[in-house]
């Protein structure tokens, strides 16, 4: 099997790629952003309903200690939530994301959670669209927005696979094709 271009992609890199795939225009970015105020109003919301959640899985409410996590962790949502109707979309988002991401592999989060949890953040995004006078174009971009969060938090736990493997195997090289086979 040949080396692939894709493989060669890392750290900010990633975000132009994806970019580049998702399609964001700049009309996107900017009914993102005009739509920031009404982020803040819902963020306390989406907080409520995603946390609500968490805490009543026992397999994801594990993942919380009584040591002030939740009210730690509710405020890097609340943030997170608005950073995604900023506008901008450069080297230190995606660093935030993949900051994110390898938190979530730091302490053993299955991959599977984040992801399950992303549909009450479309909920919410869905609804901060419609609040906006451009309620289409909105909605378009912070799906795509969401897609791209969601491929930079699996970017995270895949470069972690890669470079555990790595130093099992010797090189990413070798690594990478034992993936793909």
């Amino acid at each position: 099997m040949e080396d692939r271009k894709s493989w060669e992609i890392r750290d900010e890199a990633i975000l132009s790629d994806l970019v580049a795939l998702m399609g964001l225009t700049d009309e996107e970015k900017q009914a993102l952003a005009a739509s920031k105020s009404h982020a803040e109003e819902i963020a306390p919301q989406l907080i409520n309903a995603f946390y609500e959640r968490l805490l009543s899985h026992d397999n994801t409410a594990e993942y919380f200690n009584g040591n002030g996590t939740v009210e730690h962790l509710r405020g890097t949502l609340e943030n997170w939530f608005i950073q995604l109707f900023s506008g901008d979309y450069g080297t230190e988002y995606v660093n935030s994301r993949l900051t994110i991401g390898k938190t979530h592999v730091r302490i053993g989060l299955p991959v599977r959670y984040p992801l399950a949890m992303m549909d009450v953040l479309v909920q919410y995004g869905e609804k901060i669209a419609n609040m906006n006078g451009n309620a289409e174009v909105t909605a378009n971009a912070f799906r795509k927005l969401a897609a791209l969060d969601i491929a930079i938090f699996n970017q995270a736990y895949e470069n972690e696979q890669l470079d555990h493997l790595s130093e099992v195997v010797g090189n990413e090289r070798l690594a990478r094709r034992l993936l793909t086979k």
